[in-house]
């Protein structure tokens, strides 16, 4: 493959929903390509669907991408305000372009109104389907006579303007994955490229947009392969020069179905809110239809800058694995120094009330190895900071008969007369305590843990102990050896 020496990119949404794992791999897709050749990322709102397009949806796609750590060099920071030269990146606001590319089509002869209704496109839809050929528009107002069309306009048809495909012949798609995939022109239709409300479809828009911000190389999923012919055929009527296309794999669920919210969260938002660190979504994300060629997993962000490469991207459809994120995610998190994770889960920690409590990067290193998610360490370490325990029922049943009650009465005692509370005194003090009642250390270091922790699982029982600290530590003993019958929830 042969890269311009300016490469452009761009991430082109429309903002009619949340940014899907699908567009956020496309995005990270052109941030990396742009980013492997020095080139510039372009995020455009693609908002000309009338209906759905909304501002809640533009602040979210904005609000992905910054939380996936994709920065964008050109396009909109907010509703109101664009950075670039190539401004506005809104295409509502490009309306005036688009009418002129146009007026110019139609008096070439290569664009034409169409008054069909709705009704007359149903039908030939279901004649098509009748007689089993690919549903297509019949061309019909092709040639309409000027004294037709003022008889359309008279009785108050609105025109749609449709671009003049070619009937013979085939266009052919040269693709950076897939190579040349070639379209029967006699199979497309002639295409609407402007609405009766003067606003553009998407085909046209984009191509305007993409020559009109000189993106070299257009990255996009598959299901926009199909509208490539109909793309490159505007391109050679309007005299642009089209840039590179190279169209990704689909995404699917594990059950070999296309990606759907069945198999899980879909919104990038919604990885978010549960807790998922960015940048282990977006290294996964790298590695949905992509890989190099000793099937790295775990990327270091100059590495991905260095290593991308259209050619390590996939024909076949890539796999999204729930589970194989969620590893990725736990072992981010355990790389990361104390002071990084917990601002990574500060929004965690601050729901559950616990953010800026002392002693709290201290706790969060003991738990290292078991965070798999943000939302996990405010789980994990809650018990630390709060007045009375949330017992889980594994815990309760431990210290709940009389014999682990009377050891616990008797183990605050001695642990109450330590001259220091630090882990190992704590080590040597309590298994003396075990060896000289002749006791198993099971017998008594579960239901400590247990009783000091009001569960079953945790960091190392002594750490966990010193971190807690003399009170809190005889204070939860002593009420556990003296609460009868099953403890407070």
């Amino acid at each position: 493959m042969t890269t311009p020496s300016k490469v452009r990119t761009r991430f082109a949404p429309s903002p009619t929903g949340f940014l899907h794992i699908g567009g956020a791999r496309t995005a990270l897709f052109n941030w990396l390509f742009a980013r492997h050749h020095g080139g510039v990322f372009v995020l455009r709102i693609e908002d000309t669907d009338e209906v759905r397009s909304t501002h809640e949806s533009v602040d979210a796609i904005l609000d992905s991408l910054r939380w996936l750590g994709i920065p964008w060099d050109e396009g909109p920071e907010t509703l109101e305000k664009d950075r670039g030269p190539y401004a506005p990146y809104f295409q509502m606001k490009r309306i005036d372009s688009y009418r002129a590319f146009a007026r110019k089509l139609l008096q070439e002869g290569r664009a034409y109104p169409c008054y069909c209704t709705k009704e007359e496109l149903d039908a030939m839809r279901r004649l098509a389907q009748l007689e089993k050929r690919p549903p297509r528009y019949d061309g019909r107002c092709r040639d309409l006579t000027d004294e037709k069309r003022r008889e359309f306009e008279a009785a108050g048809k609105k025109a749609v303007l449709r671009f003049r495909m070619p009937d013979e012949g085939t266009t052919a798609v040269p693709d950076l994955i897939r190579g040349n995939v070639q379209f029967e022109n006699a199979l497309l239709q002639d295409f609407v490229i402007m609405k009766a409300s003067e606003v553009p479809t998407y085909n046209f828009a984009c191509v305007i947009d993409d020559h009109a911000m000189e993106i070299s190389h257009v990255i996009r999923g598959d299901e926009h392969l199909s509208n490539t012919p109909s793309q490159l055929q505007l391109y050679a009527a309007l005299g642009f020069e089209p840039p590179a296309f190279a169209h990704l794999s689909m995404i699917l669920g594990p059950d070999g179905a296309k990606l759907s919210k069945r198999h899980g969260a879909t919104s990038v938002l919604e990885y978010r809110d549960q807790g998922y660190y960015p940048k282990a979504l977006r290294n996964y994300l790298a590695l949905l239809g992509w890989a190099t060629s000793e099937s790295q997993e775990l990327f270091e962000e100059e590495e991905l800058f260095r290593k991308f490469s259209i050619e390590g991207c996939q024909k076949s459809p890539a796999s999204f694995d729930p589970a194989k994120l969620l590893w990725m995610d736990g072992e981010y998190l355990r790389k990361l120094p104390a002071p990084e994770l917990l601002a990574a889960a500060r929004p965690f920690l601050e729901k559950a009330g616990l953010w800026g409590k002392p002693g709290l990067e201290q706790v969060a290193a003991l738990e290292r190895e078991k965070y798999k998610l943000l939302s996990d360490v405010p789980k994990l370490l809650d018990f630390f900071f709060k007045d009375s325990l949330d017992w889980t029922d594994k815990a309760q049943k431990l210290v709940a008969a009389d014999g682990p009650r009377a050891l616990l009465g008797e183990l605050a005692a001695e642990l109450s007369r330590l001259p220091s509370f630090a882990a190992k005194p704590l080590e040597e003090a309590i298994r003396g305590f075990c060896a000289a009642r002749s006791l198993k250390t099971s017998q008594v270091f579960h239901p400590l843990r247990a009783a000091v922790s009001g569960r079953t699982e945790g960091p190392s029982l002594f750490e966990m102990l010193a971190a807690l600290g003399r009170e809190k530590v005889i204070a939860r003993l002593r009420q556990a050896a003296a609460t009868p019958g099953p403890l407070a929830r």
